[in-house]
């Protein structure tokens, strides 16, 4: 039986609403205020959690100008390296607690990213809730294994994750005694093309691996967040900003505070609407069925008539007799004089001797 998880006192199960991550990322744009407006607005469009980043440029990565530590060509950092791109995107280790103890008076969840040992040291100074393993550090066997080993839940994108990976990255938590685990599709490019993210996937992984399944995405819109929840997504983590023209290396494919606030709307509405396996009508739609086609008397007949096509058809209101009916009576006499737009009843039909 699939253990049942919890962030910060919310439940993430079958049973329990999606659990919807912002990613602040650095849509902060090196401006404290700006960071603790992203938290309200987080909030007011009704998020359950702000997540931060939590790493230096020199401890993810080295400046050096080589190919290899250059950018991807025709991402929004071309040109960049990586040093220089995460020197922009980084959020400064000294404004985490204060975020953290300004999202907390806010009344939302925050917790963060590690990208290497001494930020998950650092983090349990202030005691997260939680740890997000990136996509690109699924491959970081020691990060992960030191972040399981809090016992926190563990949420891991699985952005440049084939099988292999997935399956190294869960047994290393488990053999760190740590089975919260939550695994995020997600595909690590920005934006990512619709047709590149093969969101069917998501019930397999479910299934696969036995755990909690979400959707990290960074497509535009909002459409396969929703769909995620339709499939099974327990998580969804989409980057928010205050306004794309505002810049910054995640920008271009964040969400705008109204584009956010729609999402969580649309996605609480599906959850509303997924609903559970019944066959059961409701109140209204039993109301509905006497709207729906019988058997009715179209025009006068005398008793003795026959009832033909043209007197007695199938139509809408519902109350008269089934048209399964309609055959078995078609041919046959009434046993009365019958008015039009008399619902059909048996005793209506003449007796056969």
């Amino acid at each position: 039986m699939r253990k049942e998880l919890m962030i910060d006192g919310k439940k993430l199960s079958d049973k329990s609403d999606t659990y919807i991550i912002a990613e602040m990322s650095a849509n902060h744009l090196h401006n404290l205020d700006r960071a603790k407006r992203i938290i309200d607005v987080a909030k007011e469009c009704g998020a359950d959690a702000i997540k931060l980043q939590t790493y230096r440029p020199d401890t993810i990565t080295i400046d050096c100008r080589g190919p290899e530590f250059m950018a991807t060509p025709g991402s929004p950092w071309e040109n960049m390296n990586l040093f220089e791109l995460y020197k922009e995107a980084y959020t400064p280790w000294e404004w985490h607690g204060e975020l953290m103890d300004y999202a907390k008076k806010v009344g939302i969840t925050c917790f963060s990213s590690p990208f290497d040992l001494t930020a998950i040291d650092f983090l349990e100074e202030l005691n997260v809730p939680a740890y997000k393993i990136a996509s690109f550090e699924l491959n970081d066997i020691p990060l992960i294994k030191k972040a399981a080993m809090t016992g926190k839940p563990i949420i891991m994108s699985t952005g440049i994750a084939d099988m292999s990976d997935i399956e190294l990255a869960l047994r290393t938590c488990k053999e760190a005694g740590n089975d919260k685990v939550i695994l995020l599709k997600c595909v690590s490019e920005y934006p990512t093309p619709y047709e590149e993210i093969n969101l069917r996937t998501l019930t397999n992984m479910s299934e696969t691996f036995d755990c909690v399944v979400g959707v990290s995405d960074h497509s535009f819109g909002s459409a396969v967040a929703v769909a995620g929840v339709a499939l099974g997504a327990r998580v969804i983590e989409k980057h928010l900003t205050l306004s794309r023209k505002d810049g910054g290396p995640d920008g271009t494919f964040s969400m705008e505070p109204q584009e956010f606030k729609n999402m969580v709307t649309d996605i609480r509405n599906v959850e509303k609407a997924l609903g559970k396996v019944t066959y059961e009508l409701t109140e209204k739609q039993k109301k509905s069925k006497g709207r729906s086609r019988s058997l009715y008397v179209v025009s006068d007949i005398k008793k003795g008539e026959i009832f033909t096509p043209d007197n007695m058809r199938s139509i809408r209101p519902g109350y008269g007799l089934h048209t399964k009916y309609y055959k078995d009576i078609i041919g046959k006499r009434a046993s009365c004089d019958i008015k039009k737009g008399t619902a059909m009843k048996w005793n209506y039909v003449e007796d056969e001797e």
